[in-house]
């Protein structure tokens, strides 16, 4: 209920000064039109953004800093399902409510967009529902891909996990990782004491390492990518 009061009252616990429009986007014309709709807000690290069975409103568009979706499951285990980073819209949700809640892991500035608005201008602009069709299919291949991730070895889902990290912030030959191996455990539904462990026998084994705790090289591309397969 956060991001509701706070649009409402158009103010936010740890504001910026002002909720502002947030600034054009540089490339097509229609690869911006979305988040031009929306308010440029704050969020401090750990600050929540919705929580689960909301009502799903809004989207979101991360512009600086990360988030993380999860879920606390019956047995009191938190399960995350994604972590957004700048460039990334999330919220969208098939029904009305919210079915994971949303948490900054870091301060951001997050775009939030009204999802009625963006619906209306949909069923008039063809771009726009193209871009909607294009994220959407993105979400769900994202969902989809981390499903299979949940039933591999530890060592393959650590892999993999540092593979899409790489490819999602290139960042030469490093890592940088803004979650804790906690988030990271969480993400894998593994321990914390797996995630180290493994990072431990893949540092062994020259594909990595293990420079600071949140900044990891990749020495060995191809054999993450063997075991990712």
């Amino acid at each position: 209920m956060l991001t509701q009061t706070a649009i409402a009252n158009r103010s936010f616990k740890q504001p910026a000064t002002q909720p502002r429009r947030a600034p054009l986007a540089r490339g097509p014309a229609q690869s911006g039109t979305i988040e031009l709709m929306g308010a440029c807000m704050s969020f401090a690290a750990n600050a929540e953004i919705y929580g689960e069975n909301e009502l799903a409103d809004y989207l979101y568009k991360v512009v600086s800093g990360t988030v993380r979706t999860y879920k606390i499951l019956v047995d009191g285990r938190r399960q995350i399902g994604a972590f957004h980073l700048p460039g990334d819209i999330f919220g969208f949700e098939t029904g009305d409510e919210h079915t994971f809640s949303a948490e900054a892991i870091t301060a951001c500035k997050i775009v939030v967009i009204k999802r009625s608005a963006v619906m209306a201008l949909a069923a008039r602009d063809n771009a726009v529902a193209r871009q909607m069709w294009e994220l959407t299919a993105r979400e769900l291949r994202r969902v989809q891909e981390h499903s299979l991730v949940l039933i591999k070895s530890a060592e393959e889902r650590v892999a993999g996990f540092l593979l899409e990290m790489a490819d999602r912030v290139p960042a030469g030959g490093a890592v940088e990782l803004p979650m804790s191996r906690q988030d990271i455990a969480d993400y894998l539904g593994l321990t914390i004491e797996t995630i180290s462990r493994t990072l431990k026998t893949l540092e062994d084994a020259a594909a990595i390492e293990v420079a600071k705790r949140r900044r990891i090289l990749l020495r060995n591309r191809s054999a993450l990518r063997r075991l990712n397969a």
